[in-house]
């Protein structure tokens, strides 16, 4: 054995073994945890652990993907963090000679057995993508030892044509087959199957809500007698404009935008009662000047697309995943140690970054925690035996990212559920109003970020924008509620009576916002005054129950 240079990247590292072979080598699986991939992993942006330190990394499944002599190994990754958890990682790997082919996109360089190459991430080589797909076509569960590939029923695609990956990569790698066809690769990975991969599935098979990417084929470790990894989900690609967050931003944009030109008098627009409907032919005249009618038809479109999902997922009898369920006392302790657990690392993340913040941030994160105890007393107030609505499966991680946006029509995506929960908790069925506060907040946030990433070129001062903002979101919550309960009522899926929808909403708004501090002060603190916006705004409503 020799080596070139000290540690990955541009060294040269010698196995006098074959490419078939290296797996087996205890000195090469050695070297790739301790040496190799922690410096890989951390500039890969379907990596999640950068806000934490990592300690060690583990090899804990290999497997070879293999076809008519085209040879690659899959790798399941344990990533140990000092903080004392673990998060699991698949990465499919290739040995590669021609370096025409990947450019600078490898792992390390590598020669085995005098043979020079690079062992590189399998998904940039097309020879990977057609092999895998292919197999998802050939429909045989059953062939190989390692991995299910599983071909949907209303999979209609005949062979491979082509294959490219997505421009943009997040906690996922995803692939477009035929330009048709769209394969998510699961980077993160959980020992059960994906929420995404089960929610898709069992919404196209119903076929009850077609306001999503169909389901059409999944790749599937079996990681154990009794347990499985999703790795992989191949849906249709639905033909889209981009997101719902790109678009409102934009449109809200265009509204500030008008607003500087008119500059209305402030004190004539007023925010309607907090959670009051309003039927989108009854905005008042007042806001339609500078708000078009068009951007609130939008709106209700999306509400009407989500009581159209939560309507398929609450509607199931027999299979027990998909059940509703009445709130319960097991449910409340849940929901109470995870939230109030969350709640104490928010604090907690406030005081030791609270040198971050400055100006409005700093007075609102104050706030907070002059009012840690108001918080947590809400967070505990929580009594399941006054709530006589439902429990269903629900997105868990909805916002207007997960939205595509086609012709004023809306297409819900990416049902994995929060990045922070286990795959048990994202399963456990919740009211579906926590969605409904998850868009919410998602408008919140497209209507104050727009504020703070333009406020120097608007003519307004920011006493009269926040004004607006309250006004512009309370009539979007108006519209969207309206819409959204009238078809859920009308389906009869329970969600309660107004005042437990409102107590419900309160509570899960506060949920989100408090969880997205914790996101924002890890990642972007200049962020940080959103969520501690919406927080404050939360807190005082004055018909808070």
């Amino acid at each position: 054995m020799s080596q070139d240079n000290q540690g990955a990247g541009s060294c040269l590292i010698h196995y006098d073994v074959e490419w078939k072979n290296l797996l087996e080598e205890e000195r090469f699986r050695k070297e790739l945890c301790e040496n190799i991939l922690e410096q890989y992993i951390l500039n890969q942006r379907w990596y999640g652990g950068k806000a934490s330190a990592l300690k060690y990394i583990e090899i804990i499944d290999d497997f070879p993907i293999e076809r008519e002599g085209d040879l690659f190994y899959g790798i399941v990754l344990e990533v140990n963090y000092k903080e004392a958890f673990v998060q699991n990682y698949f990465l499919p790997v290739a040995f590669v000679t021609d370096a025409e082919l990947i450019g600078d996109n490898y792992i390390v360089r590598i020669k085995l057995n005098g043979v020079e190459g690079y062992l590189v991430d399998a998904l940039i080589l097309e020879s990977f993508r057609k092999q895998i797909f292919e197999k998802i076509l050939e429909g045989d569960k059953f062939k190989y030892k390692e991995v299910a590939y599983r071909r949907g029923r209303t999979n209609e695609a005949k062979c491979y044509e082509s294959s490219r990956l997505m421009g943009v990569e997040q906690s996922n790698t995803s692939i477009i087959y035929n330009d048709k066809y769209i394969l998510k690769i699961f980077r993160r990975v959980y020992v059960d199957e994906n929420p995404d991969y089960e929610i898709s599935k069992y919404l196209t098979m119903k076929g009850t809500f077609t306001n999503t990417p169909k389901y059409l084929g999944s790749i599937t470790l079996r990681f154990s007698n009794k347990n499985v990894i999703t790795l992989g989900l191949l849906q249709a690609l639905v033909p889209n404009q981009g997101d719902a967050w790109e678009y409102f931003t934009h449109e809200v944009k265009l509204i500030f935008e008008e607003l500087s030109r008119q500059k209305p008098n402030v004190d004539f627009l007023q925010a309607t009662k907090y959670l009051q409907q309003i039927p989108i032919d009854q905005i008042p005249s007042e806001i339609l000047a500078w708000c078009p009618q068009s951007f609130f038809t939008d709106v209700a479109q999306i509400a009407k697309r989500t009581a159209q999902m939560h309507i398929a997922l609450g509607s199931e009898r027999s299979n027990t995943a998909f059940t509703p369920q009445a709130f319960g006392n097991d449910y409340t302790v849940w929901l109470k140690n995870r939230l109030i657990y969350q709640f104490e690392n928010r604090i907690n993340l406030v005081e030791n970054n609270i040198y971050k913040l400055n100006g409005l941030a700093l007075e609102l994160a104050e706030e907070l925690l002059s009012k840690k105890k108001i918080i947590r007393k809400q967070l505990l107030d929580f009594d399941e035996d006054k709530l006589k609505s439902e429990r269903i499966r629900i997105h868990g991680d909805y916002h207007l990212g997960q939205i595509l946006v086609q012709d004023h029509d809306f297409y819900i995506i990416d049902f994995e559920g929060e990045p922070e929960s286990t795959i048990r908790d994202r399963k456990v069925k919740q009211p579906p109003i926590k969605d409904i506060a998850g868009i919410f907040r998602s408008f919140n946030y497209a209507i104050y970020a727009t504020i703070f990433n333009n406020e120097s070129e608007l003519n307004l001062n920011q006493e009269d924008l926040f004004k607006i903002a309250d006004v512009l979101y309370s009539h979007i919550v108006g519209v969207f509620l309206k819409t959204y309960i009238t078809e859920v009522q009308t389906a009869n899926l329970n969600i309660g009576y107004i005042k437990e929808i409102e107590f419900l909403l309160q509570y899960c708004l506060l949920e989100k916002a408090v969880y997205e501090l914790g996101y924002e002060l890890n990642a972007r603190p200049t962020w940080a005054i959103i969520p501690l916006k919406g927080i404050s705004n939360i807190l005082n409503q004055q018909n808070y129950e």
